[in-house]
């Protein structure tokens, strides 16, 4: 009696520690996101992983200036248009497109990329991108804005912005 007792008080300690750790992977994951608005007659959607600050400095250190990055976190963001947009000047036929972007300090490369759905970096930690399907490049300028916790994406009527810490990126889009 003692024995089995035991065995099931092991039991209840080991599903604990598995459910515990399990949840504490699924935190760890940035949390998914969306984005939607009206740009002139077209609907645009952002699908994105946001991350938190969490006291580190973002700009230059943690994404570091002058590298492809995800444009988010976890697996790579997803810009979708139901109808042709002018891109800072330049068309972007509708369609969903990967997301990426070169931070500088004082200005931005964004990406349209029309490989849709892969991880947002390789094995190595580099972006997971394929320069082959680049569809659209813009060079735009970062803004300084109020401290912004989580990355956050705003689709409005003069097009999108990506703001996060203290920095915020608006693309024109028509």
């Amino acid at each position: 009696m003692k024995s089995s007792i035991h065995s099931g008080v092991q039991r209840i300690f080991a599903i604990l520690f598995i459910l515990t750790n399990v949840s504490l992977i699924a935190c760890a994951q940035s949390p998914k996101k969306s984005a939607e608005g009206k740009i002139g007659g077209a609907t645009v959607s952002i699908q994105y992983s946001s991350p938190s600050v969490k006291g580190r400095t973002i700009w230059g250190e943690l994404v570091p200036y002058d590298k492809i990055w995800r444009a988010g976190a976890n697996a790579a963001t997803v810009f979708t248009t139901d109808k042709d947009l002018k891109v800072e000047g330049k068309k972007l036929p509708a369609g969903s497109y990967s997301l990426f972007a070169i931070p500088g300090k004082s200005s931005w490369t964004i990406i349209f990329n029309s490989q849709t759905g892969q991880p947002g970096t390789k094995k190595g930690g580099e972006a997971n991108l394929d320069r082959a399907n680049d569809v659209l490049t813009v060079t735009v300028k970062p803004v300084s804005n109020t401290m912004t916790e989580a990355l956050t994406y705003e689709v409005n009527s003069d097009g999108i912005a990506l703001i996060w810490e203290k920095v915020k990126v608006p693309v024109k889009i028509k």
